[in-house]
């Protein structure tokens, strides 16, 4: 079970991301797209969407650090263990509480707001609820692990592990050893990944670039002198 889950699945997962994104690149371009619902209802999206998508980059951000940077590296600097966990706590519950306070009012939006309810695919009922089960137990995670309830220092065995994936030569018994809190966030962690190609949560992985490089829309004027000629249209006033 330990070699299925950390040293099968995690692949699986990345080729469902990167196959699904490619046969959706091609066959449903113009299906790509978040599915706005701000027609419907704008004053509870201004709030929800920036505090959940500003505090998920930071909560990425340090997923990244925790996971790819060696403890080695940060002794080397000088930033002791403590000051590390220190910061790591402090930043990450901030950044996931603003996350999760966003995702919170997106999703009542979604459920009381009449009109976004019958917008709502069936895809996003299954990614809200992998979305909100990654979070929910990573903040269980961080809240055990930061108490004491838990003696687990997750740099020397899952960010081990997680290094190991791209080795190709997964440490699976390093995350076998972890405390089953973290496995579940993890599993759903990957979960995730394997379904941005299957629902609204693709445009993570595309951004507007070509929009930098477009030429300039060019708008040409009229010479005054040849609308003066003109007679107006009936119901039209000309613009001084």
């Amino acid at each position: 079970m330990d070699l299925l889950l950390w040293g099968v699945m995690p692949y699986v997962a990345v080729t469902l991301l990167v196959a699904g994104l490619v046969w959706r690149a091609r066959y449903d371009r113009f299906g790509w797209t978040t599915h706005s619902s701000q027609l419907h209802e704008s004053r509870l999206l201004r709030i929800g969407s920036p505090l959940f998508h500003f505090g998920m980059a930071f909560v990425v951000l340090g997923h990244v650090v925790g996971l790819l940077i060696p403890d080695s590296w940060t002794d080397a600097v000088g930033i002791s263990d403590h000051a590390y966990h220190l910061m790591a706590v402090s930043t990450g519950a901030v950044a996931g509480l603003a996350a999760a306070v966003g995702i919170g009012i997106l999703v009542h939006r979604r459920l009381r707001v009449p009109a976004v309810r019958k917008a709502t695919l069936r895809s996003d009922h299954l990614m809200y609820t992998v979305l909100l089960g990654a979070m929910l137990l990573g903040l269980i995670a961080t809240v055990l692990n930061s108490s004491g309830a838990t003696d687990y220092n997750y740099r020397e065995g899952i960010s081990v592990w997680f290094r190991s994936l791209f080795t190709l030569q997964p440490d699976y018994h390093l995350m076998g050893a972890a405390p089953l809190a973290f496995k579940l966030h993890v599993v759903f962690g990957f979960a995730l990944f394997a379904l941005i190609p299957f629902s609204r949560l693709a445009h993570i992985v595309s951004a507007p670039f070509r929009y930098l490089f477009r030429p300039y829309v060019v708008y040409r004027g009229k010479d005054p002198r040849q609308l003066a000629d003109r007679k107006p249209k009936r119901g039209w006033e000309r613009v001084s």
